[in-house]
């Protein structure tokens, strides 16, 4: 099989890469591990997507101090300067998304694809509802309802598949890059069973996060950071990958006394906080302004810190959301809290949980890797604008902007140049492995990486994750060396970026969600959450597959 651009991933980076791509008249194939929208973490999105408005020297501003000084100057100005221009063109122009008007709460229906009554002529505060979320100095998000996601990646799938020059092939899963000499040619697919080549002129990976490393992840299942081990076990370079996200508040079903013993944890939006809903601990104590002076609108990794250990202090904590309409104002949320049965009025139980890779895959400011014919966007990808922290709902939108930059220059380096390369099909001469084989060595990485990678981090304990994790991989290689599935193949690429986030992580001195402390300190309270800027924490790695 071939194709001018292969792009592998559906979620929005994917997408607009897909999008951009064919509108230059390059033959796009979309390879995606998803059957439905909701495989994809774009679809999970709650808070929306953030628009400079009147001032974009504030927005900018707000990204880089969410990111604790560290975020990349250009590639924020990037990012700003071309949220309204792209937001415009393709979710409303293109794609006719309905984002809640200004005095009108109706979401209408995600799957519907229906842009009748759509006011596209821009995205001023005068037209619509605007959110604000921690981090942000003034509103500037738009949203629909709590969940924008599904409304903006399902029509966006719809006009895809509907689209001239587009092919999309589900439940198949990129395996490995296919390269020539330094050059990425496309990579082997599994689909149906059977691995086949696909050779590209150029290949975009937007292949989404690595929640499944971590026990507790707001993302969906099959966030295994596959795009990042690709990329890194063919030579490119990574960067940051110790700046994973924790998001303060997901639904905790641990600490919630009427919780079926089969909750799961859900993501409870940070525009929820923006409207007004506050952090209590189990003595009723309202806690974070003590913490920092913007209290529950703090960056998320100090909200998630405060959080993290006012559980350990009093044993739960809750989002008290009665000083607001939250049935009004967040009815998709409201309708989740009915559904598990959770007491709104004695707060939320929340704890923080693995949300979002703030590195990964290094990128120019057009998604071009290190390997040549490479491309990555989304949040494989690390393209320098949430440095060592993300603000909110910045990641929709950043998806948005590079996928569109990448597949507008993907499709220009790869019109036209297909070529199959000589490669190596992988063996797949043993037996396949009981489904218990990966759940065991998951439920092992993830015990791992919530212990000593999580919100705050040791030396001693990275020491002991990374022994960990390398008898794990090694263990995993043997079995991969002969045989071909999914299963596999997703705990290899778990092992491999778990491995470069426990690296990178005893590498890099403390910046925002990358917290190093020494044991001691934990217990006695409050980290200095002012930050300062790290002249190393943006250095790139070429990792070793076997580190």
């Amino acid at each position: 099989m071939k194709a001018d651009v292969l792009v592998v991933g559906s979620g929005i980076a994917g997408c607009a890469a897909a999008l951009a791509a064919a509108r230059e008249e390059a033959d796009v194939l979309v390879v995606t591990k998803a059957t439905e929208p909701e495989d994809a973490a774009s679809d999970w999105a709650q808070g929306g997507i953030a628009v400079t408005q009147s001032a974009p020297a504030e927005f900018a501003a707000d990204i880089r101090r969410a990111s604790d000084g560290t975020a990349d100057p250009e590639a924020v100005e990037t990012l700003v300067s071309e949220s309204r221009a792209v937001v415009e063109d393709v979710l409303l122009d293109t794609l006719g998304v309905e984002f809640d008007a200004a005095g009108d709460g109706d979401a209408g229906d995600p799957d519907s694809g229906d842009a009748a009554g759509t006011d596209t002529a821009g995205t001023d505060a005068a037209d619509f509802d605007l959110a604000r979320e921690a981090g942000h100095s003034s509103r500037r998000i738009l949203h629909v309802n709590a969940s924008t996601g599904a409304h903006v990646l399902r029509p966006f799938l719809q006009h895809l598949s509907a689209r001239d020059g587009v092919r999309i092939v589900e439940d198949a899963m990129a395996l490995d890059l296919l390269t020539e000499e330094g050059t990425v040619r496309g990579a082997t697919v599994l689909a149906d069973g059977e691995v086949e080549p696909v050779f590209a002129g150029a290949t975009v990976l937007a292949t989404g996060g690595i929640g499944d490393c971590y026990a507790r992840s707001t993302n969906p299942a099959g966030a295994t950071g596959d795009g990042v081990a690709m990329a890194a076990l063919a030579g490119a370079t990574v960067s940051d990958m110790q700046y994973v996200q924790f998001h303060p508040t997901a639904y905790d079903p641990r600490t919630d006394p009427r919780a079926d013993d089969d909750a799961r944890p859900f993501l409870v939006s940070e525009a929820v906080r923006g409207e007004g809903a506050v952090l209590r601990d189990a003595d009723g104590r309202r806690f974070m302004p003590d913490v920092h002076e913007d209290a529950e609108l703090a960056p998320r990794d100090v909200v998630a810190r405060a959080v993290s250990r006012a559980r350990d202090r009093t044993g739960r904590v809750v989002l008290d959301v009665s000083d607001l309409d939250f049935r009004g104002e967040f009815p998709d949320l409201a309708a989740i809290c009915d559904d598990r049965g959770i007491d709104l009025d004695a707060g939320v139980p929340v704890a923080p949980s693995e949300h979002f890779l703030c590195g990964g895959v290094a990128v120019d400011d057009r998604g071009r890797t290190s390997l040549s014919r490479l491309f990555a966007a989304g949040e494989c990808a690390r393209t320098g604008v949430h440095g060592a922290n993300r603000l909110a709902s910045t990641s929709l939108l950043e998806g948005l902007v590079w996928g569109v930059r990448a597949g507008e220059t993907a499709a220009d380096r790869g019109r036209g140049e297909a070529e199959a390369v000589e490669y190596a099909p992988p063996r797949d001469s043993d037996p396949a492995l009981p489904d218990a084989f990966a759940d065991t060595k998951f439920d092992r990485l993830g015990r791992t990486m919530d212990e000593f990678v999580g919100i705050e981090r040791a030396p001693d304990g990275l020491g002991t994750a990374r022994a960990r994790l390398r008898r794990l991989k090694g263990e995993v290689d043997a079995y991969a060396r002969t045989r071909v599935s999914r299963a596999v193949y997703e705990l290899r690429n778990a092992c491999v970026s778990s491995l470069l986030v426990a690296r990178a992580a005893a590498d890099a001195p403390s910046a925002g969600c990358h917290s190093l402390v020494d044991p001691d300190e934990r217990e006695g309270g409050k980290r200095d959450e002012g930050g300062e800027e790290s002249d190393d924490a943006g250095q790139g790695v070429t990792p070793s597959a076997d580190d």
